[in-house]
């Protein structure tokens, strides 16, 4: 087993043989960490995985400000919360990541993001919730075409049962906490996806956009993998 490269700072055993082991080196998940903390185990974690990306995942504008600052390298996405420190490895299979409104965006570009650098490409479908019927149906064939589909919903997440009974692709349900009143907090989204009359559907979370994004890549570059 190896020594982790961050024992000595006193704050973080970092997994370096996850790669070894998952085919993913471990992710940085900013919430409760300092920008410090987290600039230190992202560039631990690249130390240790030089040669394909690493994530570090739900940054504070503090700590994006200090990634920027001081891992000069890094790509940033400030809609995602995001840093990606490396090479992004190449991509195997598509994702689509379907969103049903621009609230839900910031979940959308977590779950994508994790989805590139997981090793596989993700393909955006913003802002076709089911009170526009019309522009999820006009965008069936693109996510049909998927090898995995995401659907990330709030309110009251009708969004993956209507994409259930229009492919029979793999489906992701990702419920968001964006909604008035007594959505509580993404609970009734959440409620509203694991008892969806559509079958083949499996949720994560709520706002756990992190959690579909490897699932999703997992599967595609599993299939990617298979026999023509």
């Amino acid at each position: 087993m190896s020594r982790s490269p961050v024992d000595d700072l006193g704050y973080a055993r970092l997994d370096v043989d996850r790669a070894t082991r998952t085919g993913d080196p471990e992710v940085v998940f900013g919430t409760g960490k300092t920008p410090e903390q987290i600039v230190g185990a992202l560039a631990a974690l690249h130390r240790a995985h030089p040669d394909r990306a690493v994530l570090a995942t739900r940054l504070s504008a503090e700590a994006v400000a200090r990634c920027r600052a001081e891992l000069p390298g890094a790509e940033l996405d400030e809609v995602a919360r995001t840093a990606t420190l490396g090479p992004l490895p190449t991509p195997v299979g598509v994702v689509a990541v379907v969103g049903a409104g621009t609230g839900d965006l910031p979940v959308m570009s977590e779950c994508a993001r994790t989805v590139r650098v997981f090793g596989s490409t993700p393909d955006m479908v913003v802002d076709v919730g089911v009170a526009g019927l019309h522009r999820l149906l006009a965008e069936r064939d693109r996510i049909d075409a998927a090898d995995v589909v995401i659907a990330v919903a709030g309110m009251e997440a009708a969004l993956p049962s209507v994409i259930g009974g229009l492919t029979g692709t793999t489906l992701i349900g990702v419920p968001t906490s964006v909604g008035y009143g007594w959505n509580l907090e993404g609970v009734t989204a959440w409620l509203a996806m694991i008892n969806s009359c559509a079958p083949g559907i499996v949720t994560v979370n709520v706002d756990n956009g992190f959690g579909a994004g490897v699932a999703a890549a997992r599967i595609a570059r599993r299939l990617g993998t298979l026999p023509a």
